[in-house]
């Protein structure tokens, strides 16, 4: 049985922790009573579980990767539909936002309940306490490199809560340390976990590897991201799914090519009041189509929708392209449905997470949607192992290897440039195998391409979120605000 798939009583943690309030000051000091937990391996698997927990929220993290970028349009209804994700796709970033507090709030959660393993860690031995810890190390740093992402340097906790309290002493930490520590965990996740997993969604061997390659890859270690990139091909535990089409159907998760996959369930409900509460993946309801009716698909709120620019740069013999971009206007003359013209309406969705029929609708049924996260895939690993190879001068002729194989699964010749050319070829088929799944904006910025792409972004600005300003007064006013916010 998948992993968090079933609804469990959460642990209380103390960064964002009354996780459903809205008001920063509304903080729970209460402790828990360590001496009465961590007594056997059930507990600790317990803890764990709500750890992975926190990783469904991340579905807004996804959502923005794309909508900051020139791949995908805020949509929605109006230019205010959740103003906070008109801005950010306005590159009218402010610290007041509430998109941006929720990914803090709810990734610091991620990082505590994480900690709370590790700070505990040497109190019960057990025979499975190795990959127990090599899993919540993952997650820590699967967390924090999501916060580093978004915000650049955040206070660094190590194996230990973070508790009320404890923001009057602890600083912001430059992102380089922080860096240090994920990569730190990750290689102790190599070291500790297998490629097979007791439960399906866990953090593997491989998952580790393929994040730490893409840590490394963030901070250009090209050789280090090679090294460890070309360790999880060569071990031969994951393969390309030769068709495309199927790779993000729900008959289809945690196939061969999922190195990491974020597992959600239509079994549990949720309301807008407390949208991480869900146990299904809240953007495909919103990447859905505006009052829709009619097969295959269900009705959403028409957020998310793909620029005309990232439709025109699929060849016409790209395989991914109907698989990632969904016609609307097409589609409905051909099968007789009907929809509505949201905001911004560019007459295409993102046909990877968007909302299908056939689903239990549990609560709301923009909430719970089942679709998994298809969080990194071998073809992101192959296309990062091509960069790193390029971008690092340690072959363009293993490179263009690594390139073609996805190029020929996409149905397209191999390429044969070199150097720049390659890169560019690299870089171009990386925004077309990926488009709707969350790295475009993060690319764009760590490959310093970002101010030539995106209207209004602005260098050294935009190149990080602004500090959300409710934490920076929790803290005390103390922490100085990202540059040029």
């Amino acid at each position: 049985m998948k992993i968090y798939k079933i609804y469990i009583l959460l642990f209380v943690v103390a960064v964002g922790v009354n996780a459903c309030s809205e008001d920063y000051l509304d903080i729970e000091s209460e402790d828990l009573n360590s001496e009465n937990f961590f007594n056997s391996q059930a507990d600790y698997e317990s803890a764990l579980v709500a750890a992975y927990d926190l990783l469904q929220s991340t579905y807004l993290n996804v959502m923005l990767g794309d909508i900051a970028s020139d791949n995908t349009l805020a949509g929605g209804e109006s230019a205010t539909d959740v103003i906070g994700i008109q801005q950010i796709d306005d590159m009218m970033h402010t610290p007041v936002n509430a998109q941006l507090s929720d990914i803090w709030r709810w990734m610091f959660a991620g990082v505590n309940r994480a900690n709370y393993i590790l700070e505990f860690q040497d109190k019960t031995d057990f025979p499975e306490k190795p990959r127990v810890l090599g899993e919540a190390r993952f997650l820590r740093a699967y967390y924090y490199f999501e916060l580093v992402k978004f915000f650049g340097d955040v206070p660094l906790v190590v194996d230990k809560r973070f508790l009320f309290g404890d923001q009057f002493e602890v600083d912001r930490t430059p992102k380089e340390q922080v860096y240090a520590q994920i990569e730190q965990d990750l290689l102790y996740s190599i070291e500790n976990l297998q490629y097979t997993t007791p439960d399906v969604g866990r953090a593997t061997k491989g998952s580790a590897q393929a994040l730490l390659g893409k840590v490394y890859l963030f901070q250009q270690k090209y050789g280090e991201a090679a090294d460890v990139l070309d360790d999880l091909i060569l071990s031969n535990q994951y393969s390309l799914v030769q068709d495309y089409s199927t790779i993000f159907e729900n008959d289809n998760e945690n196939n061969s090519e999922s190195v990491f996959e974020i597992q959600y369930s239509d079994l549990e409900g949720a309301g807008f009041g407390c949208l991480q509460c869900s146990e299904g993946n809240v953007a495909v309801g919103f990447n859905g189509i505006r009052n829709y009716n009619g097969p295959l698909f269900d009705s959403g709120f028409s957020f998310n929708v793909p620029t005309q620019e990232v439709v025109d740069l699929f060849e016409p013999a790209d395989v991914r392209k109907n698989t990632a971009i969904l016609d609307i206007e097409e589609f409905a003359a051909a099968n007789g449905a009907t929809f509505s013209k949201g905001y911004e309406h560019t007459g295409y969705y993102n046909r990877k997470y968007i909302a299908r029929q056939g689903d239990l609708n549990t609560g709301d049924a923009n909430l719970t949607n089942p679709n998994n996260y298809r969080a990194i895939r071998l073809a992101d690993v192959y296309l990062m192992a091509a960069e790193a190879y390029n971008s690092g001068n340690l072959g363009d002729g293993q490179a263009r290897t690594y390139l073609n194989i996805v190029r020929n699964r996409a149905n397209l010749p191999n390429v044969e440039f070199s150097g720049s050319a390659l890169r560019d070829a690299i870089f171009v088929d990386r925004r077309l195998e990926l488009v709707g799944e969350g790295h475009h904006f993060f690319d764009l910025v760590r490959t310093g391409r970002a101010a030539a792409e995106i209207n209004g972004f602005i260098s050294g600005k935009h190149d990080v979120f602004p500090i959300p300003l409710e934490e920076i007064l929790l803290a005390g006013d103390r922490w100085e605000q990202n540059p040029n916010y």
